[in-house]
């Protein structure tokens, strides 16, 4: 059966993960009202502004309707602000910044400095991640930072020591998220493992 997946359309890089998920062979929806996760599998919450994308998650009556979502174990993939929008903690909101939360972490915004200090690397991936190998070469365009993470979290990814290390890649029961934008470098890894993650589920369930 084909996964139908949505990508939450209040701003951000919408269209590019879209793309990657219909080329990996999901049917994707662009939610943008509560009523439009009814009959999604899985959701993406796309790399932009977080502040933003919260700001317009509340104002659509988006946030309670994700939160139960996330709550009741629907798989979410989140990446660059989908990231901050995942996280228990932050360590530096703006004012009044919410998150929807599910990730036992805390993330630190912008934690790389502004658009001009974007760069890319490869990561580095623990020796219980083979998938991640080769590693992946990630792009960090106004990127968060994970720092802190329960035990609970599983580390999919950090960065070199040539850039100061640090976690980019977490999971946790339905839930992973990236610092990082692999729709735009073109990896494809993390897209399939939400795609698997919604497979072991409906299994799960039917049985």
């Amino acid at each position: 059966m084909t996964a139908r997946v949505g990508v939450l359309a209040l701003q951000g890089d919408v269209r590019e993960h879209a793309r990657v998920l219909t080329a990996l062979g999901a049917e994707v929806t662009l939610v943008r009202r509560p009523g439009d996760l009814a009959s999604i599998d899985g959701l993406v919450l796309p790399g932009g502004e977080s502040s933003v994308i919260d700001k317009l998650s509340r104002a659509f009556g988006m946030r309670a309707p994700i939160r139960d979502a996330i709550a009741g174990g629907l798989p979410v993939y989140g990446t660059c602000a989908g990231l901050i929008l995942l996280a228990d903690r932050l360590e530096n909101p703006i004012a009044g910044q919410q998150t929807f939360g599910g990730l036992d972490i805390t993330v630190r915004r912008n934690a790389f400095g502004g658009q001009i200090e974007s760069f890319e690397t490869d990561l580095v991936a623990p020796e219980s991640e083979p998938r991640f190998d080769p590693p992946v070469h990630a792009a960090f365009i106004r990127a968060p930072l994970v720092v802190e993470a329960s035990a609970a979290v599983r580390v999919l990814a950090t960065l070199p020591p040539t850039v100061g290390g640090g976690i980019v890649a977490v999971a946790q029961g339905d839930l992973l998220a990236t610092a990082f934008h692999p729709e735009v470098s073109g990896d494809t890894r993390f897209h399939e493992l939400l795609l698997e993650r919604i497979a072991e589920r409906r299994v799960g369930s039917a049985r």
